[in-house]
C-alpha cells in the first residue's frame, strides 16, 4: 500500500529537536579566543594591503603607469571590502542564524 502524501510530508517536516547550546564543549571559550585573533589578523593584513594598494594607486597615476594604477584601484576596493566582511562577519553570522531560526 502506498505512502499518502501528506504522511510523506509530516515525515519530512520531522523536528530534531537540535539546537545550537553554549557551554557544551571543553575548550569553547579557547575556540573562541583563537577565531577572534584570526579575525584581528586579517584587519591588521588587510590595513597593510590598503595602504600598498593605495601605494601603487598614487605611484602609477603619478608616474603615467596605467596599469599599476588600475591594479592600485581594485587592490583599494578589494581590501575595503575584506574590512567590510571581517569586521561584519559576527553580525552576518548572527543575522543569518536569527533568520535560520525562524524556518519551519
Amino acid at each position: 500500500m502506498p505512502i499518502p502524501l501528506s504522511d510523506r510530508v509530516t515525515h519530512l517536516a520531522f523536528d530534531p529537536g537540535i539546537t545550537p547550546k553554549g557551554g557544551g564543549l571543553p575548550g569553547l571559550d579557547v575556540l573562541r579566543n583563537v577565531v577572534s585573533s584570526i579575525n584581528m589578523f586579517g584587519i591588521i593584513a588587510v590595513v597593510g594591503a590598503l595602504a600598498v594598494s593605495l601605494g601603487v594607486w598614487a605611484w602609477g597615476h603619478h608616474s603615467g603607469g596605467h596599469q599599476a594604477e588600475a591594479n592600485g584601484k581594485k587592490g583599494a576596493v578589494v581590501s575595503a571590502g575584506a574590512a567590510l566582511g571581517l569586521g561584519a562577519a559576527n553580525g552576518i553570522v548572527a543575522f543569518f542564524s536569527a533568520l535560520g531560526t525562524q524556518v519551519r
